[in-house]
């Protein structure tokens, strides 16, 4: 979209004069504009102004200038206008429709802060902001106001989306909040959408986006949903300033943003969905833009005009829908026209002037546009094909093809006009490379699909789409008939076909020969001629037709028969005369004839009779001639007399209907006439008197018995007894029938009548007649049948034999003769052989038993099955004949296994293995062999067959042969021999990998011998041999190759090594020429140079690098010096520039003269280094004297210093030192001294000599020093008076702090040597009393340590203890430790794990301590799983209530409630154990913080479980018990939280069994089940509640981790409740008390009451209560008096001790009946 300038509209003013807003009327008549003067301007569409009208404020008494304009708009009926004011307010004028109307205030809103927007959106409603942050709602028609939603910020800015629907507001913090009416579907969220950086005063909402803007001078287009789409940043513009307003297009298409100076236009594009950016309009002068408006019509780009520059024509090209033409383009030719807009795309066709629009969803501009065809544009997108009717807004159709090319494709939009035919409209198109697929596409339905065999490559329409022409890649051409769906190959090797346009003429091209189908109808007639060229092009125009043919460089035109194709085209335009007139001027020829026979059959369809008669007269068709002569004399006799056209006369018509041989039509004309007679006349004429009798029966015509007579007369006339016969036949008359049937000879149809007549069949004579004349005419079957009937069977018989009809002579036999059964199914057998019907053979000879012809047949009706069935059945000798044939059909059908079973029975098994052979079935075929013959035998076989193979080329058979019995190294040679070296190596490499390097080694050579060079350097190469390649490559002169494999294979300096032998093979410049181009020639010169080829060297370095000659001299005599060529070498030398390696050279070889001799004449500087060197051999001979002179010479004395010491001669070096070099003499005596350290007791001998020397001179600190310095060598006595002289001396003689240093250093190396007491005593010299400890310590001497500490410096007397407990503890002296830490103690036997002594031991230290080390020891125990000797531990000592105790407590209590083997009498010891631990426990508690807390009365009912345990178990072993025991283990289930509950119901259960209780023991044990299954499955989600309701077994409980119950056990279980539930004799109830309660259940369900457990069975007491002292403790009467009474009588110890248990517990017994005596 661009901006333009039309006119202005209010002229400029002096001075600021802002214009507030402004606002178009939505039937785009009015505008109005608001200027600084608070008065409203009105124009009208043209921009002329037309009225005004002053605004008033809210209260006059501010006066009239108290506020400003800030929005307006007009109401959707454009009669009236909103105008929102500073002063809080907003008014609604009616301005009327027409222009000076009165202006009347019709509606006020009164607001609570400043309007500061304003919008009109629909009918009554008014949108505005306000300076507080609310946007709220006007109604006009209620004259109301309410708020829509409020923010905290000021409304900077409101719009509403193109429907008028939603509203957006922009406000001072950046907030842009959205808000709808009505969403119209589209699901888009509403309130806060997005924070934009400023406040956005430049805000619009466009179709695909909101675009914001403001003061940062940044425009933000932002998605449906907030995201940010695009940013168009001027920020870094010097010429932009703040944005200040927007408007978006009516279509929301396109934006305009206002800023100072300059408008911004934005335009959406579809097919990029991005926001484009036009060029901007610059205003100059115009300042900041305040307000814009935009034209409800959009006044946008909807209409282009093109013209045509060359001819001056214009078309203009317009949207229908108004929406804006985004671009165009010329395209084909610069003859259409592509156009698009946001929805839709324009199409046209210049030179016709058609223009079309359709519906386009943009799609990147990815389309593809063809102009082929005149009528219709194809467009091609994303595999779619869109065709568009230039002139139709509709798409004509679209089809999926991803075939773009036209030749691929045809259209045809009523191109000839057709009769009958109005709109014709025909697409054809590939659907994959082989199938066409025809479309009407007025119907949009497919007419035809062509599936061809081959890909097609061309494809056309005829111009009236009845026929399809296609070429496929064999350049074979096709016809297709739509009508009658016929394809015809009508051409071989078609390079050139076309529709002669027009017409249904076809010309093609066939190697040298023209085609021309003049009549496509006959496609086999086609006129051909020849040609030497290539058809390029067909012309029509002038009254002819020309093929152009290009033959070279020059185009003949071979003109077709423009007659032939006249006829054509008239025929198709309906024209018959002109198509007579033409063949007329015709000779007779084959497409000639099938012209006039199409030309007939066309004039017979449109009654063009006149026409139809010279067509039939042309063809030499008299009769029909005559004929239509005759109907068109009558024809044009009824025209004259009455007028209209005479072929609808019924004459006419009925013979019309007689030449198509539709006589019934003809009959039905006649008789709607009445004309009776002449239907008669008509069928008598046809001698068809059958329908002439009828239609005189049907219109009971009086001459119908004459006609019946003559009827039958004629019948006789013309010896038609037959005829004859079934006239008297339906008259009734059966005699005469029969007698007319056998005149004609037909005794069968006698036969049949007399048997349908018994009175017939009586007539003996009458039947004789019939059998002898049907047995003459060979009928026999009805012969049979009538014999049958008059009962001769065996007449009968004989002739269903001679008949051959065998079902009904064995039907007959099996009644009459059953004996000859047998010899009839097999004579039928034979039959049906004869008859080649085989399958029917078989049954008929197994019922005869004749096995053999039965196979026989099977066999011939390859009926395999059947067959092996039969034979299966025979004898061996029989059957294993035929078994072979039956295997070769099924190893024919790859069906081996059965083959091979059936060889095996017929003894052919050597059959059977080549069938495997021959199949390639290596494996099979040897393991077969293997069964049945010799491995010897087999492998000659083996070996045999693969030779035969091998001489048939078959390689791969053959190999598998020779691997099949073992035999590679036989197919390695076969291969080798046949020089198939691929096979051989992989063959090798499988069978014999350790001889695959030299198989290629080997072939490698082979083939170098034959100069096979690349196969030779592919196995070198395998065979790592990479230098015999090169050496191969070498040797035949093909460099460039040796080269390149030395370079890929032969490490880094192969290939240098060759293209240094390549370059000295080629000499010269060449060399030089060839290195300088693989960059090697320095590497080459120094190549020669390490090979001694010095002269190629010194030619590459002179022809090329000359800096490189010194260097190559040089090493020329090195080389020379080698070789002991030692003058040349000195020469060399000498030019190399190296005269001091000739120097070196002589002085090496000991010729001192020559080295003199050079080094004086070339390198003075040597000279020295010779008489060095004279002197070393001098030394060699021990010549010390001559040395010393020499060095002197050569001035280095520090030499013979060196050679003196090197000889051990250290009186000399001192000399030499002394007088030549004083400054080194005291480095030279410590050198001295460390040589004598060096040679061990000797040289310390001489160390502490020269110490004692020292201290006799009263050198005390280098004595001292010397002392220091002798070493351990084997003495330590020496080492140790050494020593200790050193520190003795430096006491006495040396400064305080040199005597320090001296005692710290010999402190440590005394302690080294163990000599811990002279070194404390050296460090108590110097009061290091500290250092002395330590020496003590570390001498282990703790007495002295912690003497010297108490008398010395009692603060280490602490210190001195620490260690002795440490060395304690690291020695494991840990009785020694008890008695100076016992708790590092009692933690060393934890480590130690000497559990027994650590309690032992704590045992005797206080309780605290104690109980410390009892959990610890418990805690392990419990680790390692012995819960029973943690139980025991607390048993002797004690449960104290320390918290952190409570989790051991728990889990000895959890481990024992889990342990298997529990419940029973011997377990009573362990739970009393547990029980009593648990009671101390709760004893403790009381006294303790932890009273009456959770964990108290957790514990509480720990006790309690575990009293109820071992009661329990004390129960278990009195017989009289028993049922106090099941009522314990039946009470235990209401602490199933704390118990594990499998185990629980299980106890329960198995308890409830034992006392007879089935009830509760299919209850619990079904339970137990229920429970094993949810631990099976981890959840115990699935557990039904429904038993347990109303009790106070709890439902929610822990999920047992495992399994409590052995598999066995519960088996035991699932099997006893399967059984018992299948018996239903029990009912699935507890049983109840007089509560109506669960007998076992605490609580009453019906009132809640609560009911005390009895101590001794845990069940509630209801009656007869002992209560003891202890509060809530109870026992049911009669239960305490069984449990005293089993006591009296078994003197139990273990009731005895429940008993005494019950007493502690609960303060005593009730009464003193019974005594613990």
């Amino acid at each position: 979209m661009q901006l333009k300038h039309l006119r202005t509209l209010l002229s400029p003013q002096d001075g600021a004069a802002k214009v507030t807003c402004m606002a178009w009327s939505q039937n785009n008549a009015k505008f109005a504009v608001c200027t600084v003067d608070r008065v409203v301007l009105l124009y009208d569409e043209h921009g002329e102004r037309r009225d005004k009208f002053s605004t008033k404020p809210a209260d006059m008494k501010y006066g009239r200038k108290s506020y400003m304009v800030k929005g307006m708009a007009f109401s959707p009926d454009s009669t009236k206008i909103a105008i929102g004011q500073t002063d809080n307010i907003i008014y609604v004028y009616k301005i009327g429709e027409d222009w000076g109307d009165k202006k009347v205030i019709c509606n006020k809103f009164i607001q609570t802060s400043a309007v500061t927007c304003l919008q009109w959106p629909a009918e009554y409603i008014i949108v505005f902001g306000l300076a507080e942050g609310k946007v709220r709602l006007a109604n006009t028609k209620t004259n109301k106001s309410s708020t829509i939603y409020g923010t905290d910020s000021y409304v900077v800015s409101l719009t509403t989306n193109c429907s008028g629907k939603g509203i957006l507001s922009g406000h001072a913090d950046g907030t842009i909040v959205r808000y709808f009416f009505d969403d119209e579907g589209s699901g888009e969220s509403q309130g806060k959408l997005v924070n934009h950086p400023c406040p956005p005063y430049a805000l619009a909402w466009a179709t695909n986006s909101i675009v914001a803007a403001g003061c940062d001078r940044r425009i933000v287009a932002y998605g449906k949903e907030g995201h940010v789409l695009q940013t168009f940043d001027y920020s870094r513009d010097p010429q932009e300033r703040e944005f200040t307003t927007a408007a978006a297009s009516p279509g929301g298409q396109s934006v305009v943003l206002g800023s100072y100076d300059r408008l911004r236009v934005l335009n959406w594009s579809p097919r990029r969905s991005i926001w484009e950016e036009a060029k901007p309009k610059e205003i100059a002068n115009l300042y900041t833009i305040t307000a814009l408006a935009w034209k409800w019509d959009g006044s946008r780009l909807c209409a282009v005009i093109v013209k045509n520059l060359s001819s001056g024509t214009r078309v203009v090209l317009k949207s229908h829908y108004g929406y804006e033409v985004e671009e165009v383009k010329i395209l084909g030719k610069e003859r259409y026209l592509v156009a698009h807009t946001s929805d839709t795309l324009l199409l046209g066709d210049l030179n016709t002037n058609r223009l079309s629009e359709v519906a386009w969803q943009g799609s990147g501009g990815n389309e593809k546009y063809f102009f082929e065809n005149e009528n219709v544009c194809m467009i091609f997108n994303a595999g779619e094909l869109t065709l568009v009717e230039y002139g139709s807004n509709d798409t004509l159709g679209s089809v999926r093809t991803e075939f773009m090319n036209p030749h691929l494709i045809s259209v045809r939009i009523n191109e000839r006009c057709q009769q009958g035919m109005e709109d014709n409209k025909k697409l054809a198109y590939l659907v994959d490379i082989k199938t066409i697929a025809i479309v009407d596409l007025i119907g949009g339905y497919n007419i035809g699909t062509i599936s061809h065999e081959s890909r097609v490559d061309w494809l056309e329409l005829n111009e009236t789409g009845h026929k399809l022409l296609f070429r496929d890649r064999k350049l074979r051409l096709h016809l297709y008939d739509i009508e009658s769906c016929s394809k015809t190959m009508i051409l071989n090797f078609c390079s050139y076909v076309q529709w002669v346009p027009g017409s249904d003429v076809l010309v093609a091209q066939n190697r040298n020969s023209l085609c021309v189908w003049y009549n496509i109808e006959a496609p086999e007639r086609v006129t051909m001629s020849s040609i030497r060229g290539d058809v390029v092009g067909l012309e029509r125009g002038g009254g002819k037709t020309e093929v152009m043919v290009t033959e070279g460089v020059t185009t003949v035109a071979y003109t077709l028969d423009e007659g032939l194709i006249e006829f054509g085209t008239a025929i198709d335009d309906g024209n018959y005369t002109r198509a007579t007139a033409f063949l007329e001027t015709l000779e007779m020829t084959p497409e000639t004839e099938a012209m006039w026979k199409t030309l007939s059959k066309l004039a017979l369809e449109a009654r063009q009779l006149h026409i139809a008669e010279r067509c039939f007269s042309a063809l030499g068709h008299v009769a029909k001639a005559r004929f239509l002569h005759e109907t068109n004399e009558i024809a044009d006799q009824v025209s004259r007399e009455y007028g209209g056209e005479g072929t609808d006369f019924y004459q006419v018509r009925a013979r019309l209907a007689m030449l198509e041989k539709n006589y019934k039509l003809a009959e039905m004309i006649f008789l709607e006439q009445n004309a009776v007679e002449e239907a008669m006349d008509m069928y008598q004429e046809l001698h068809r008197w059958d329908e002439c009798i009828a239609v005189a029966e049907a219109k009971g015509h009086p001459a119908l018995e004459k006609l019946r007579r003559g009827y039958y007369q004629w019948l006789m006339d013309t010896q038609q007894e037959e005829r004859a016969g079934e006239l008297q036949e339906s008259q009734g008359d059966g005699l005469a029938a029969i007698s007319l049937y056998l005149k004609a000879g037909l005794p069968a149809k006698a036969a049949r009548l007399v048997l349908t007549q018994e009175e017939l069949l009586a007539n003996t004579e009458l039947v004789e007649h019939i059998t002898a004349a049907l047995i003459k005419g060979e009928l026999y079957e009805r012969a049979g049948d009538l014999f049958e009937k008059i009962r001769n069977p065996q007449r009968a018989l004989e002739c269903y034999c001679k008949g051959n009809a065998f079902m009904k002579a064995v039907e007959l036999a099996r009644l009459a003769f059953p004996v000859e059964v047998v010899r009839l199914e097999e004579a039928w057998g034979d039959h049906l052989v004869q008859q080649k019907q085989l399958d029917a053979a078989i049954n008929h000879y197994i019922e005869a038993r004749c096995s053999i012809k039965a196979i026989e047949a099977a066999l011939g009706a390859r009926q395999w099955k059947k067959a092996i069935y039969i034979l299966d059945l025979q004898d061996r000798n029989t059957a294993s004949k035929y078994y072979p044939r039956v295997a070769q059909h099924y190893a024919s059908l790859q069906e081996y296994e059965i083959a091979e079973e059936l060889y095996t029975k017929g003894d052919r098994t050597k059959d059977a293995i080549d069938m495997y052979t021959q199949a390639g079935r290596w494996e099979q075929a040897h393991k077969l062999a293997m069964k049945c013959m010799r491995p010897e035998d087999v492998s000659v076989l083996y070996i045999t067959q693969a030779q035969e193979m091998e001489k048939q080329g078959k390689y791969r058979e053959a190999e598998r042969l020779y691997v099949t019995v073992e035999e590679p190294d036989l197919a390695i040679t076969m291969f080798k021999k046949h020089k198939l070296y691929d096979d051989m190596i992989r063959l090798v490499g499988k069978h014999h990998p350790d001889l695959l390097s030299d198989t290629h080694l080997h072939l490698g050579k082979e083939l170098e011998a034959e100069g096979r060079l690349p196969e030779a350097e592919y196995h070198y190469l395998e065979a790592q041999e990479w230098k015999a390649t090169v050496n191969m490559y070498r040797s035949n002169g093909l460099w460039e190759e040796a080269y390149r494999v030395a370079k890929a294979h032969g490490g880094a300096n192969a290939h240098k090594h060759v293209a240094y032998l390549w370059a000295k093979s080629l000499g010269g410049e060449a060399a030089v020429r060839l290195l300088n181009k693989l960059g090697l020639l320095e590497a080459a010169i120094d190549h020669a140079a390490d090979n001694c080829s010095f002269e190629f060297a010194f030619e590459l370095s002179r022809l090329a690098l000359k800096h490189k000659t010194p260097e190559i001299h040089l090493r020329f005599a090195m080389y020379l010096e080698d070789e002991g060529k030692f003058e040349e070498a000195e020469a060399e030398f000498i030019r190399a520039g190296k005269p001091k390696e000739a120097v070196l050279m002589f002085v090496h070889n000991q010729d001192w003269e020559a080295a003199q001799r050079v080094a004086e004449a070339h390198d003075p500087d040597s000279v020295a280094e010779v008489l060095v060197g004279q002197a070393r051999g001098a030394l060699e001979e021990k010549d010390f004297q001559k040395a010393e002179g020499l060095l002197l010479r050569a001035q280095r004395p520090g030499l013979a210093l060196n050679y003196y010491k090197e000889a051990g001669l250290w009186s000399d070096a001192l000399r030499i030192c002394k007088d030549y070099m004083p400054g080194q003499l005291e480095a030279l005596q410590e050198e001295y001294e460390r040589e004598a350290t060096k040679k061990g007791a000797r040289g310390m001998e001489g160390l502490v000599e020269q110490a004692r020397h020292w201290e006799q001179a009263g050198e005390y600190s280098r004595a001292v020093d010397c002392y220091l310095k002798v070493r351990d060598s084997g003495s330590s006595s020496l080492v140790e008076k050494c020593w200790m002289k050193a520190a003795e001396l430096s006491i006495k003689f040396l400064p305080p702090q040199r005597s320090l240093e001296v005692v710290r250093a010999v402190g440590p190396q005394l302690i080294g040597i163990g000599k811990h007491s002279a070194a404390a005593e050296l460090y108590l010299n110097l009061d290091l009393v500290k250092e002395a400890i330590d020496a003590f310590i570390e001498g282990e001497e703790w007495n002295k340590a912690k003497r010297v500490a108490k008398e010395l410096d009692p603060r280490y007397e602490d210190y001195v203890d620490q260690h002795y407990k440490e060395f304690l503890k690291n020695q494991g002296k840990v009785d020694s430790l008890v008695g100076v830490d016992v708790v590092a103690a009692l933690d060393l036997y934890v480590e130690q794990g000497q559990w027994d002594k650590c309690i032992d031991t704590a045992t005797k230290q206080n309780y605290k301590i104690l109980h410390k080390y009892v959990a610890l020891y418990a805690t392990h125990l419990i680790r390692e799983g012995g819960y029973a000797q943690a139980l025991a531990l607390y048993v002797q000592h004690g449960a104290p209530a320390n918290p952190q105790n409570f989790n051991i407590y728990k889990r000895i209590f959890t481990d024992m409630v889990s342990s298997p083997g529990t419940n029973s009498a011997e377990a009573y010891h362990n739970w009393a154990d547990l029980r009593d631990v648990l009671f101390n426990l709760c004893e403790n508690l009381v006294k303790s913080s932890e009273a009456n807390s959770p964990a108290h009365e957790e514990f509480e009912t720990m006790l309690l479980i575990a009293h109820y345990y071992a009661t329990r178990s004390a129960a278990q072993s009195v017989k009289q018990l028993e049922t106090v025991a099941a009522r314990l283990s039946v009470s235990l289930l209401r602490h199933t939280q704390l118990l594990p509950a499998d185990k629980a119901f299980y106890e329960a259960g198995v308890a409830a069994k034992a006392v007879g209780w089935e009830n509760m023991a299919f209850i619990f044990l079904n339970r137990f089940l229920d429970l094993t299954d949810a631990i099976e499955e981890g959840t115990l989600d699935a557990l039904d509640h429904s038993d347990f309701q109303d009790t106070d077994i709890p439902f929610e409980v822990p999920l047992p981790a495992k399994q409590h119950i052995p598999e066995a056990q519960r088996e035991e279980v699932r099997d006893w409740v399967l059984t018992v539930s299948m018996d239903q004799r029990l009912e699935q109830v507890l049983p109840r008390d007089e509560r109506g309660a669960y007998e076992a259940s605490l609580v009453a369900a019906s009132t809640g009451v609560r009911a005390l457990p009895c101590l001794i069975t845990g069940y509630p007491i209801l009656r007869n209560k002992i209560e003891f002292k202890r509060p809530g403790k109870a026992a049911n009467k009669d239960n305490w008096n069984k449990f005293l009474m089993a006591i009296k009588t078994s003197h139990s110890p273990v009731c005895q001790d429940v008993l005494k248990f019950i007493s502690q517990w609960c303060g005593g017994l009730p009464s003193t009946s019974f005594s613990f005596q």
